[in-house]
């Protein structure tokens, strides 16, 4: 990585320092890996995202999990026991979500610009699939859906850092923890001036299970009834044969 990180700069100087050679590029950035493996044992992984920026201006950075359905529900108690009563239903709900800027978020880009390209947590779109439900309602629920993403470290609770060198070379760190869903993530990167966007730049992070297991998590997904089965097979094998152990040892 390291290497990769160092011949990364170099090109990067390389295409600044040959100007008017070539157009001007405000903005490159790269990770320093494109695919995160969940093996056995995964504990989270650190991906590194580094650039180099043309002039002044602001860097801000957005990672965006794979998005899906979410069901939000409030418990209340009913006759002495805890209950479901009511529920809501979130459409394109990112499964993660983080961002990084140089500065706080309201002092490098505007509330329209934050809205528009959903940096924020507060900015990301999370629909109600019910158009029914009133506004206060679906604040409330969106808000515990937040709660509850940011309590499993899906959400990020602040705004992470990114570190400006030389005011040209940037680099920034996030965190995926152990609980991360698989799929293709979205890393954007956006180069800000005057609270307006100059350049942006997206590019995807996989995250994927390797190994048994994901042969184990392919082959029950994809042959769910043949996985129902042979888990039964397997539990009844295994307490037979507990059994039979128990009888000898007695």
């Amino acid at each position: 990585m390291a290497a990769r990180l160092l011949l990364f700069l170099t090109m990067a100087a390389g295409l600044f320092g040959d100007m008017p050679a070539r157009a001007q590029q405000d903005l490159v950035a790269d990770l320093s890996d494109h695919l995160v493996a969940i093996t056995t044992g995964f504990t989270g992984a650190d991906v590194l995202l580094f650039g180099a920026v043309e002039g002044e201006g602001e860097i801000v950075v957005t990672v965006t999990g794979p998005r899906g359905d979410v069901t939000v529900r409030r418990k209340e108690r009913v006759v002495g026991v805890w209950a479901n009563v009511e529920a809501v239903t979130f459409a394109n709900v990112p499964a993660f979500y983080a961002v990084a800027a140089t500065k706080p978020l309201e002092s490098v880009a505007t509330p329209d610009i934050r809205q528009r390209q959903q940096i924020g947590i507060e900015n990301v779109a999370m629909v109600p699939d019910d158009a029914a439900i009133d506004a206060a309602t679906a604040a409330a629920f969106r808000a515990g859906l937040i709660r509850n993403k940011r309590a499993a470290g899906l959400y990020a609770d602040d705004v992470l850092p990114v570190t400006v060198l030389s005011n040209r070379l940037f680099r920034t760190r996030i965190h995926l923890p152990a609980n991360v869903a698989i799929g293709t993530y979205t890393v954007a990167v956006y180069y800000l001036r005057d609270g307006s966007a100059v350049h942006a730049q997206t590019t995807p992070l996989v995250v994927s299970k390797t190994g048994i297991g994901a042969d184990i998590f392919l082959f029950a997904h994809t042959n769910s009834a043949a996985y129902g089965v042979l888990a039964i097979i397997i539990a009844v094998a295994a307490g037979w044969l507990a059994a039979w152990i128990g009888r000898k040892v007695g």
